[in-house]
């Protein structure tokens, strides 16, 4: 299965990116996940990956779109965010120390904890893509 979604760089757009990944998940894999597990993992790291698009990539270009790609295979999920900002250099990231109580910076810690995989690439043809990969196990 494999279902895009185009949508504006607003963070009042979140709820229909939620429900349109949970949904199509839904639709395809039925009751054989355990959806009040699976559900939270997969929507925060969505919601991070969407609000980190509007917020830093897009930040001074909101007119932008962002390309939301899911691919299903089994119970494989692959999940791509574009965007056409200027991109963020991850070798200039560094995680932040939490007894610092510094805010932001989080994201990337949160979402590799959340899915299986997770990978940045920087400026192809135009777009960033982040990646996010996840094997959802059986109910």
């Amino acid at each position: 299965m494999k279902s895009e979604l185009h949508v504006p760089s607003d963070l009042i757009f979140v709820n229909i990116v939620e429900a349109w990944l949970l949904g199509c998940l839904k639709i395809h894999l039925g009751e054989s996940v355990d959806w009040s597990a699976q559900s939270s993992r997969l929507r925060l790291a969505l919601v991070e990956a969407y609000t980190n698009a509007v917020r830093h990539a897009h930040k001074d270009q909101p007119n932008l779109p962002i390309l939301l790609r899911l691919e299903l295979k089994e119970r494989k999920l692959l999940l791509e965010i574009w965007d056409y900002g200027q991109g963020f250099d991850m070798s200039a990231y560094f995680p932040p120390d939490p007894s610092e109580k510094k805010e932001g910076g989080y994201g990337w810690l949160i979402m590799n904890r959340l899915m299986d995989k997770v990978e940045y690439r920087l400026q192809i043809n135009g777009a960033n893509c982040l990646k996010l990969e996840a094997t959802l196990p059986k109910d």
